[in-house]
């Protein structure tokens, strides 16, 4: 059997809480409190909950962008928690994060070339500034944009622009899987479909595994294969796409499906 592209077991991610004048530890934020999930290779897991579930921060923990406090991820079957930095170095490339404000992720001072490659140079995917440049080109093209503005900076582009440079510099260095925290969020409604299907296009052309976070169930019902419940720090459902939006078992994933906005509101809601 295929190894995963990440499996996390038991993953726990408490938070110190800090009292008095000698700053002696009184208690524990859980913010992930024992999850487990798996993505397999070309899949999509959607990760769903309200604000402040855990989502972001188990996604960061399991990829070791915040160490954790128990629990084991694996990478293809490495563990994450036990590599030493320079092991690191080499996972990152394979590792790719789109956040949820594309301008914040993108630095103001470097135009659109600089941008989206320097981790080319940095992970040594090209060795010259003309390939470097090509690359830049190339991956614009894929993204839905003209290699012509890569002489450009951030703040010339409208919010999809920016978040489809974001999604370009996490695809250049070719991972095997990508973050996507909130990825659509902030954007329009029109354009988040447009975002979707590009993510969703480009993981049929690069054979992508995706983590997509979200709080709104119809964005996770279009691109995800399998879903997870996250309430207050703990899996609460963990299904295939079909069958959580056929038979919810849980009463907070009924709750967020019934948050949906219906094309026929007089139609009785899911309780």
């Amino acid at each position: 059997m295929k190894v995963p592209v990440l499996q996390v077991k038991g993953l726990k991610k408490y938070f110190p809480v800090l009292s008095g004048l000698f700053r002696k530890h009184v208690g524990d934020i859980k913010a992930v409190d024992g999850i487990d999930f798996t993505i397999h290779s070309g899949k999509v897991l959607g990760m769903v909950g309200e604000s402040g579930s855990g989502k972001s921060t188990a996604a960061r923990t399991a990829i070791r962008l915040i160490e954790p406090t128990e629990g084991e991820s694996l990478f293809e079957g490495e563990s994450l928690f036990l590599l030493p930095p320079s092991q690191m170095k080499r996972l990152r490339k394979d590792i790719q994060i789109v956040f949820q404000d594309p301008y914040a992720s993108l630095n103001p001072r470097k135009s659109i070339r600089e941008n989206m490659g320097d981790a080319l140079l940095f992970h040594g995917v090209v060795e010259t500034r003309d390939e470097q440049t090509e690359c830049v080109a190339q991956t614009l093209r894929q993204v839905g944009l003209s290699p012509d503005v890569m002489s450009r900076y951030p703040h010339e582009f409208s919010g999809g622009q920016q978040q489809r440079i974001c999604i370009g510099r996490a695809i250049a260095l070719r991972p095997k899987l990508v973050v996507c925290d909130e990825a659509v969020s902030a954007l329009d409604v029109s354009i988040q479909a447009q975002i979707l299907n590009l993510l969703s296009e480009l993981k049929e052309q690069l054979n992508l595994s995706y983590l997509f976070i979200s709080h709104d169930l119809s964005v996770i019902r279009h691109i995800s294969d399998d879903i997870v419940v996250l309430y207050r720090g703990k899996i609460v459902e963990s299904k295939s796409t079909e069958a959580l939006f056929e038979d919810p078992s849980d009463q907070y994933t009924k709750t967020l499906l019934s948050a949906i906005p219906r094309l026929q509101p007089r139609r009785k809601r899911m309780t």
